[in-house]
């Protein structure tokens, strides 16, 4: 995880462009927000490994996917991520609403409350992903 120390963002967004080049334990590629320090954050990541899009939360190093609003239980949504292609990843956030966008097309909305403050955005990847990242983007929501 790499953490924009310089942002201080409630409500907005943040977005990116990545390519999952390689990795066999996962390989992925997130955004991050409303991050307080290294253990407590959103985090919304793509994975080659499983095609798929999840939303977290990181509580005191804890990480939680968080249900779809409409839809109890499950695991994010099935989406293409194929590895070596470019995609955009996005987050919308504001109060306890989260807007999930993948390759130009909203995925679903999570809404949780349990990090309300400001926080810093940030790129996410995990245990040996290879991922390239371009074009991070984010703002407020005034």
């Amino acid at each position: 995880m790499a953490l924009k120390r310089d942002t201080d963002i409630r409500d907005g967004f943040v977005e990116v462009k990545f390519k999952a080049i390689t990795g066999s334990e996962d390989r992925a590629a997130g955004v991050i927000w409303r991050a307080k320090d290294a253990d407590n954050y959103y985090v919304v990541r793509a994975t080659a490994l499983e095609d798929n899009v999840v939303l977290y939360k990181t509580i005191k190093g804890v990480r939680m996917s968080l249900n779809i609003v409409g839809r109890k239980g499950g695991y994010g949504v099935n989406a293409p991520v194929a590895s070596g292609q470019w995609h955009v990843l996005r987050c919308d956030f504001a109060r306890t609403r989260f807007r999930v966008t993948y390759d130009g097309r909203q995925l679903f909305d999570v809404e949780d409350a349990t990090i309300a403050q400001s926080g810093m955005i940030g790129l996410w990847t995990k245990a040996d992903s290879v991922t390239l990242f371009d074009d991070l983007t984010y703002g407020d929501f005034k």
